[in-house]
């Protein structure tokens, strides 16, 4: 007979989730071992290995996890009630708002990933192409020739992405500006650079 979960089966592997995140934010995927991650946890190593075998599925599902919030938040913030230029708005807004708290999965989603099965890495890429191509058809309706004689929509995309990407690395909290000012800014760079680009 299968073991039935416990009540808190879901509360725990999320506490699991984020410690190791920051575990391996902290140590790297290499030096972060399931002994520091059981300890940071709180739990023993024994039922920490009950929720996950290794190291790979750790980061697998703190990647999966947290890019599967991201795709959620930024298909709830998408309107198609609004003009392309404040839709892109809405989705820069989603995607920084979504990051914030979760600087150590970021973390883990760049860097990370060599660690996984090929497998994995292709459910990880769906996820991915799935966001990318929110923000490229937004971005073609604002510029439809970016794909005329050289294919540029998939560069300029990329650059915004690359924006909100590594906002991690200088943004604070406390600083001169907010998350939704710098993605008043981010998106702004494209809409104003994506009607030179030719």
């Amino acid at each position: 007979m299968a073991r039935t979960r416990a009540v808190d089966f879901e509360e725990k592997q999320r506490g699991i989730l984020t410690s190791a995140a920051a575990v391996f934010a902290e140590m790297g995927m290499e030096k972060a071992s399931m002994s520091m991650i059981a300890s940071h946890s709180n739990v023993s190593k024994a039922l920490l290995y009950h929720y996950y075998p290794g190291k790979d599925a750790l980061i697998f599902d703190i990647v999966r996890t947290h890019l599967t919030e991201l795709d959620g938040a930024i298909a709830a913030a998408d309107r198609t009630d609004v003009t392309p230029e404040e839709r892109l708005r809405l989705l820069v807004k989603a995607v920084l708002r979504n990051y914030e708290g979760a600087d150590n999965e970021h973390k883990v989603q760049l860097n990370g990933t060599s660690a996984l099965s090929e497998e994995q890495l292709v459910e990880l890429q769906a996820i991915e192409r799935q966001i990318v191509k929110r923000f490229s058809s937004v971005i073609r309706d604002i510029n439809p020739d970016l794909n005329k004689g050289r294919p540029l929509l998939m560069p300029v995309t990329m650059s915004l992405f690359g924006m909100m990407n590594w906002v991690y690395m200088w943004f604070r909290p406390n600083g001169p500006i907010t998350r939704d000012e710098y993605a008043d800014i981010a998106t702004t760079l494209i809409l104003e650079g994506v009607k030179a680009v030719t």
